[in-house]
Order: C-alpha cells, then sequence, then structure tokens
C-alpha cells in the first residue's frame, strides 16, 4: 500500500470518526513506516541491480573471448581438485578483464557510438567521469583480491594492469603490432592468473601449464586480429591501423592459414583421438571458410563467434587428451 493511499485513508478516518484514537495513530503510523522501509528496500534493490547490469555490459563481449577460455583453460591445465576453485578462477579472470574494459572504453568512448551502443557509456549508462573513478578503483581492488591467493597471482595481476595502461592510455592499440602483442601477452597473464587460482598449488605450474600457455601466445599473436575485421567502420573513424584495415586483401587468408596451421600443431602436440582431431580441425576449417567467404559486418560477427569456439576447444586440448587419448 502506497504512502498517499495511507495517508488518505488517514485523513478520511480522522474526518469521519472524530478524533482519533492513539490505537488508531499507532496502526496507520505503523503501515506507514513499512511502507517507507519497503520502497526504501526496493530503490536499494533496484540501485544494486543496475550497477551489476552496468558491470556485466562492460565485460559482455570479453565472456567468449576471456573469462570462459581462461578459465576452462586453467581447469585443463591444472589439477583441479577443489572444484570451488572454479568459482575463484572465473571470477578472478571476470574482474581483470572488467578493469581492462572499463579503462578501454573510457578512452575513446564516442568509438562506441559507432561499433558497440549498448556499451554503458554509449548508452549513458554511467558517465565518464564516474567510469574514470571506477577504472582506477579497480586497480587496487584488483591488486588486493589477487593478494589473497598469494604473491605469484598478484604478479600476474600487477602485469595485466601494466598492459591495460600501456593498451589503452598509452594508445599502443593504436597499431596492430602493438596491439597484437599486448593482447597477446595479456591474454597470457589472465590465463596464468586463472591456472595459479585454480589450483591448489600456487606458487608454481605444471610442464603442462607452461606448454600451454607458450602456445597461448603463439596463438593469440598470430590470430587475435581476428577480432578487428567486424570493427574495421569504427576503427578507421580513431585512425587505428588494424590488419584488416592495412592489409584488406591478404588479412582473412593470412589468418585461414593460421587458423589451420595451429590446429594441426596442437593435434599432433596433445596426441588427441581421432574423435576429437577430426572435431577441431573441421571448426578450424569452418572459421577459416568463413573469413574467407565474409564481407560485411554480419558476416565477420559471425565469423568472430566460431574464432572464439575455435579458440575455446583450442585451450581446452590438454583436458581431451585424458578424455579421447591417441593410441
Amino acid at each position: 500500500m502506497s504512502e498517499h493511499v495511507l495517508l488518505a485513508q488517514r485523513e478520511s478516518h480522522q474526518h469521519s470518526s472524530g478524533p482519533e484514537t492513539s490505537e488508531g495513530r499507532r496502526d496507520v503510523d505503523g503501515e506507514l513506516l513499512c511502507a517507507e522501509s519497503t520502497s526504501r528496500v526496493f530503490k536499494v534493490v533496484k540501485n544494486i541491480w543496475e550497477i551489476a547490469v552496468t558491470l556485466f555490459l562492460f565485460t559482455k563481449s570479453d565472456f567468449k573471448t576471456t573469462v570462459f577460455p581462461a578459465t576452462l583453460m586453467a581447469a585443463a591445465c591444472a589439477p583441479l581438485q577443489t572444484p570451488s576453485h572454479l568459482l575463484h578462477a572465473f571470477f578472478w579472470v571476470w574482474l581483470h578483464i572488467l578493469q581492462f574494459c572499463v579503462s578501454n572504453q573510457s578512452v575513446n568512448p564516442l568509438e562506441d557510438k559507432v561499433n558497440k551502443q549498448d556499451r554503458p557509456l554509449a548508452a549513458n549508462r554511467i558517465s565518464l567521469e564516474h567510469a574514470l573513478v571506477l577504472r582506477w578503483s579497480l586497480v587496487p581492488i584488483c591488486w588486493l583480491w589477487s593478494l589473497c591467493y598469494g604473491t605469484q597471482v598478484l604478479y600476474a595481476s600487477v602485469w595485466l594492469s601494466a598492459l591495460t595502461l600501456l593498451h589503452n592510455e598509452f594508445s599502443a592499440s593504436q597499431h596492430w603490432v602493438g596491439k597484437n602483442g599486448i593482447v597477446a601477452l595479456g591474454a597470457t597473464a589472465f590465463e596464468l592468473g586463472a591456472i595459479l587460482v585454480i589450483g591448489d598449488d600456487r606458487t608454481s605450474l605444471s610442464q603442462i601449464a607452461e606448454l600451454s600457455l607458450f602456445c597461448s601466445f603463439g596463438i593469440f599473436s598470430s590470430t587475435i586480429y581476428a577480432q578487428d575485421f567486424k570493427d574495421v567502420k569504427g576503427d578507421a573513424q580513431v585512425e587505428r591501423k588494424t590488419v584488416p584495415i592495412l592489409y584488406p586483401s591478404l588479412a582473412a587468408p593470412a589468418l585461414a592459414l593460421s587458423l589451420v596451421g595451429w590446429s594441426v600443431f596442437l593435434i599432433s602436440l596433445w596426441q588427441v583421438g581421432v574423435v576429437t582431431a577430426t572435431v577441431f580441425g573441421a571448426t578450424a576449417l569452418l572459421t577459416a571458410l568463413s573469413y574467407m567467404w565474409s564481407s560485411s559486418v554480419v558476416g565477420f560477427q559471425r565469423s568472430y563467434y566460431l574464432y572464439n569456439v575455435w579458440m575455446t576447444f583450442a585451450h581446452c586440448l590438454p583436458l581431451f587428451r585424458g578424455i579421447d587419448p591417441h593410441y
């Protein structure tokens, strides 16, 4: 019952019944107090929900590119003996990708008005001033959270903060060499942190984990420009020199060859069985052909989804070695 209705009832009661008894007044006042408390609780819950949605929208597109692949790779490479560590790793990766995304989207918010209009700044869900406060607040938050898991995880967090600064505020992403290199190093740092968090031993890496990290760095270095095909229009407006812009006729064929080449190498390296090798190889071929045949933003968006499926599959191959071994 709303406060206005209660007040109206109270006035009506006073006019119709004469002087209000103390008991009746207490009943109405109690109902008013309950309505006010309910209204405040509702507002708090609504504000919390809006904040949660805004944080989610900052990282919406990075669940498929970073959060899920890094977490699944960690589960595949580290001995997962404590199931709850999977959630710890997931949240650690998400918190750090939030730091990167808020920084990235605050540097040039006008770019998202063209490419990604549902992001918080482009959709006016948060002001630039508040986004910058959030951006720099996340640095100590990420460090303190990482320190809870040990100094090795803290080093990975500091590494990510430095790479975020280079990529965004220092504009290393304006050229494809700096962008691809930093993204590859950053992806490796995400995976390193996730592997350390998910394992029971947070001071060292297994041989499989080390090999997986080297492979991941190589894959990202040579194929991460797969994300740039769909953003050519926005990148051109901010004069960003990406591979698809500088080499429009060579970018897709080079990416296709890289996808197939890495797939053959990874199948041989991890010695997976026929079923896994066939499905993984088919995913690589389908992704490569999709990039070769695409010529529109929608087509390249579809291709990028396929690329992320292939990338996640590649990160999980050490796990499939145990499920579908090579004989």
